[in-house]
């Protein structure tokens, strides 16, 4: 049985009736759309506030990695100053990516759907709905002409923007026909389509994870191909369920798939010179199935641990897993287990010159583990790491001391996108503790990133501006 939390009851929400409690769950609800549709007015302000011409850098040369104009909707809407976007994310307490969506979908609703975005402002249309079409709008292939994106608006429109995703897919594709933007696809001919179409692929959706601990992988392969597997998966399973297995058919079928790929005897073409690589075989001369690296922390209040017991952290994706499912891995005779030397990510690692050795970067990646701007969860194993204080080529030389020295103190991985906007903005941060850093925007915004996450901090609370206008109806 769950126990459920004592909690305080809202003040007179217990008094209400039935009716009572209908009537303010819905006046909340048009609250919270009126909210959402002000936050889009606000989104497209601030993108006002923001044009290229902000951009601060003389017309008659560029400077590598500074600030550019970002297209973040269609054509025909106006184009923003790159790292402003930044800060409304932090603000919003979402990520830059999804800060720059919000604006995008503002700008196309304003500038390419507008009776879409009147709709939305006279409360008839949520503004969730209306962005879904946005999103749609923005990213069709071919991309739509401003006055495709009228058609589609005129439509939507006609129904109170009440249209699925299905029926918007189809819509979009009739746009796209009736405006004649796609070019000629010799594909489209079922006699000779196949010539300039190649339909075959094998993709690993690895964005959703089930509590399970199971992805989806979807194929789509040669006849001959797919009969073979299908007959090899059918084998499989059968001998799993001759050795006692009784998990169903289709779980020893996926597991019979997973036995295929750590037992497959396709030669190895892979040659240095004359001489066949055998670094990555195992004993019987078969290729190693897989490769699971093992990070040992000395700090045990870096481990994560959950009501289903004790747990990792897949590197890839920041994913929680059982220590069993670990276990599990490195059973199989064809995995190669990899121990990495302990690292305590407490420890201050320094280095005499400008460059970042590899064990520095290491630890660096492993206490930091995404980019460490405020909401960001880009994978820290792909980021720069970068100098908290910067660091000064010629401080040796003029016999001063290193300001920014190569250590594990003043080192943070940032994604090559938030390092560049440290680098050419007024964003600064600084370190307070191993592995937290307090940021400050360039409007006085200050947020502290540690490995729990992102806060704001000293933020007063104030109430939204009353009276937003609403913009007239086009």
């Amino acid at each position: 049985m769950i126990d459920m939390l004592a909690v305080p009851h809202a003040g007179g929400v217990e008094e209400l009736t039935a009716a009572g409690v209908l009537r303010a769950i819905r006046e909340r609800r048009l609250v919270e759309e009126r909210a959402a549709a002000d936050q889009l007015v606000l989104a497209a302000q601030w993108a006002d506030l923001h044009p290229p011409e902000s951009i601060h850098h003389a017309a008659s040369f560029t400077v590598p990695g500074c600030e550019h104009e970002e297209p973040i909707a269609g054509e025909g809407t106006p184009l923003v100053a790159e790292f402003c976007v930044a800060e409304l994310g932090s603000v919003l307490g979402v990520s830059t990516v999804s800060a720059k969506r919000l604006i995008g979908h503002a700008l196309e609703l304003r500038h390419r759907l507008p009776r879409l975005w009147a709709q939305v402002h006279a409360g008839r249309v949520p503004a969730w709905r209306a962005q879904a079409v946005a999103e749609v709008t923005i990213h069709a292939t071919p991309s739509l002409t401003v006055q495709a994106a009228a058609y589609v608006d005129a439509q939507v429109a006609a129904v109170a923007g009440r249209i699925g995703p299905a029926q918007l897919d189809r819509l979009v594709a009739e746009t796209i026909k009736r405006f004649d933007l796609a070019a000629p696809d010799p594909a489209s001919d079922p006699e000779d389509g196949y010539l300039d179409d190649d339909p075959r692929h094998a993709t690993l959706h690895d964005q959703h994870v089930h509590f399970a601990g199971t992805m989806r992988f979807e194929a789509e392969l040669d006849l001959a191909d797919a009969l073979d597997l299908d007959r090899a998966l059918a084998h499989g399973a059968a001998t799993l369920a001759a050795l006692g297995s009784p998990e169903p058919l289709d779980a020893r079928r996926a597991a019979a798939l997973g036995d295929l790929a750590r037992t497959q005897t396709a030669l190895d073409l892979h040659h240095q010179g004359t001489r066949t690589t055998t670094a990555t075989r195992t004993d019987d001369g078969l290729p190693v199935a897989r490769e699971v690296v093992l990070h040992a922390h000395l700090d045990a209040t870096i481990c994560d641990t959950t009501v289903f017991g004790p747990t990792g952290r897949l590197e890839e994706g920041q994913r929680l897993v059982l220590l069993d499912q670990v276990k599990d891995w490195c059973a199989d005779s064809r995995t190669k287990v990899t121990i990495r030397p302990v690292i305590d990510l407490n420890a201050h690692l320094t280095a005499p010159g400008y460059a970042i050795p590899d064990r520095i970067r290491e630890q660096v990646v492993l206490r930091d583990r995404t980019c460490v701007f405020p909401w960001c969860t880009r994978p820290a194993r792909g980021c720069d790491i970068d100098h908290v204080t910067e660091f000064d080529h010629d401080a040796a030389a003029d016999g001063r001391p290193q300001p920014g020295p190569t250590a594990t103190q003043n080192l943070a991985a940032l994604c090559r996108s938030h390092h560049r906007l440290k680098t050419h903005t007024a964003w600064r941060y600084a370190t307070t503790a191993p592995g937290t850093f307090e940021w400050t925007s360039p409007h006085g915004h200050r947020y502290r990133r540690d490995p729990t996450g992102t806060t704001r901090i000293d933020e007063a609370e104030t109430a939204a501006p009353p009276g937003i206008p609403h913009p007239r109806r086009p």
